[in-house]
């Protein structure tokens, strides 16, 4: 039975309705008029069922395919601008006990170096976080209850909002780490986190189980249901996302819209962000060992139909992707990416010894955070470091309200570019300091509201005299 608003993992993601949505999609992959619908009405703004996103995801028609780029084009300049969101992972331990059969980090996995950061290594990392110029981190641990229990997230949590060093603080930390209990959530609320966020790795019970043989993470239901749990407990924003080449591409993505329709259906927002990472090699870990990988055109289209489907959810590529995957898929959905970014427990106050690796991943495009923000400026983007959002309680339901309605943009654009501003006093070499001021310049003209423009003007004048941490 599939009921969008059960609490029942198995009901909200049916593997029924699914396996209808795949064969309804493969039928009207050609059905060139029911796509022109699907699309007019995804000219809206009002999102789509997962079985019309399914269809657009098939559709094989060239000429609707460019449609559907031109569209998730449109809409994500129509929503996010040209902003783009800066953030850097911060992986606390690596200590697991679950045998994730795709992760190095599992518990059977003997040569990898187990760390776990100690406070005082956390406001060294964080330190040097703020020294390249990232303002919002992505916590990271693996599970395990005796080496990671909730109170050393809690304490960690606190200790980077404690770290200020120079003109540089942490002003937003969002929060990976294992599907837990209502209680727990909320004592992840009042720590002041950002986003909580959790992938699924995939949506298919049977391979899930496959794929968790062992450990907490095995309860399939337990864990797909977690996001109820984390609203329960206070958290509105919160993030999904699947490893893509786990399962077949097309079951995750239906099952995916299906999870943020679940959560739109009883908590009447849904997913703040989604995360589209693919598998890659790690240590112990063979990539190709896994059969369901997408090439970089399937990932285009993924991209473009989830913004489609999706079309107010932040959508985040990491440095997974390489440098061209990542500037092709950016004007197609793409609204947060990660830079400078280590994939190993710590790493950013000195590189890891070759012995003592403890990365989760491989990093694909390993360019430090100024030479992405100088290239995304050259591509016309604002690299925007802002957490004003967050720190002004414009969350959940209100955060999808302003979106919807077009009134964040007197927000973002200007908070965008006053982040940037204090980047480049702050960090930036030569070059992008010159760039960066070039783009404030352009793009302070395009603040909509007038006084909004008259006030982020004399913030960017107070900036550069030596103020920080303006925001609307």
């Amino acid at each position: 039975m599939y009921d969008p608003k059960s609490p029942q993992a198995e009901e909200f993601i049916s593997h029924a309705e699914i396996l209808a949505t795949l064969d309804y999609a493969e039928q009207n992959k050609h059905h060139a008029e029911l796509i022109d619908s699907i699309l007019a009405k995804a000219r809206l703004k009002q999102g789509l069922s997962h079985r019309e996103a399914a269809v657009l995801l098939d559709c094989d028609i060239e000429e609707k395919n460019q449609e559907i780029y031109q569209l998730a084009e449109q809409l994500k300049k129509d929503i996010y601008g040209n902003r783009i969101v800066m953030f850097a992972p911060l992986y606390l331990s690596n200590y697991c006990v679950n045998g994730c059969v795709y992760c190095p980090y599992h518990m059977k996995n003997t040569h990898i170096a187990r760390k776990k950061l100690t406070q005082e290594d956390i406001r060294r990392e964080v330190t040097a976080l703020q020294d390249m110029g990232h303002k919002r981190l992505a916590i990271e641990a693996g599970e395990h209850p005796t080496m990671n229990p909730i109170e050393y997230i809690l304490e960690s949590i606190e200790t980077i909002y404690s770290v200020k060093h120079k003109n540089g603080s942490i002003r937003r930390v969002n929060v990976n780490i294992a599907a837990t209990s209502v209680e727990n959530y909320k004592k992840l609320k009042d720590a002041g986190i950002g986003t909580y966020i959790l992938f699924q790795e995939t949506y298919h019970k049977e391979s899930y189980e496959k794929l968790h043989p062992t450990g907490p993470k095995h309860n399939y239901a337990y864990h797909t249901e977690a996001m109820d749990r984390a609203m329960q407990g206070g958290i509105d924003d919160v993030g999904l996302g699947v490893l893509f080449g786990l399962e077949m591409y097309r079951y995750e993505f239906a099952a995916l819209l299906m999870h943020a329709e679940h959560l739109e259906a009883v908590f009447g927002v849904g997913p703040h962000t989604i995360s589209v990472p693919r598998i890659r090699p790690a240590d112990d870990i063979d990539a190709s060992s896994f059969d369901n990988g997408i090439d970089d055109d399937t990932f285009a289209k993924l991209v473009a139909c989830i913004r489609i489907a999706v079309p107010y959810t932040g959508m985040i590529v990491s440095t997974r992707e390489s440098q061209k995957c990542r500037e092709r898929v950016l004007k197609l959905g793409i609204s947060q990416i990660s830079g400078g970014s280590r994939t190993s427990v710590g790493g950013y106050v000195e590189p890891e010894p070759e012995e003592e690796k403890s990365e989760q991943f491989e990093v694909s495009d390993t360019r430090t955070l100024d030479q992405v923000v100088l290239w995304l400026m050259k591509l016309g983007y604002i690299p925007s470091f802002c957490t004003a959002c967050y720190r002004e309680g414009r969350t959940g339901d209100r955060f999808m309200s302003l979106s919807k309605t077009g009134q964040i943009q007197n927000c973002c654009h200007p908070n965008a570019l006053m982040t940037l501003k204090e980047y480049i006093e702050d960090y930036a070499a030569e070059e992008t300091k010159r760039t960066g001021e070039k783009l404030i310049a352009a793009e302070i003209n395009n603040v909509p509201h007038d006084k909004v423009r008259a006030i982020a003007l004399k913030n960017l004048q107070a900036i550069e005299q030596g103020q920080r941490d303006f925001r609307f």
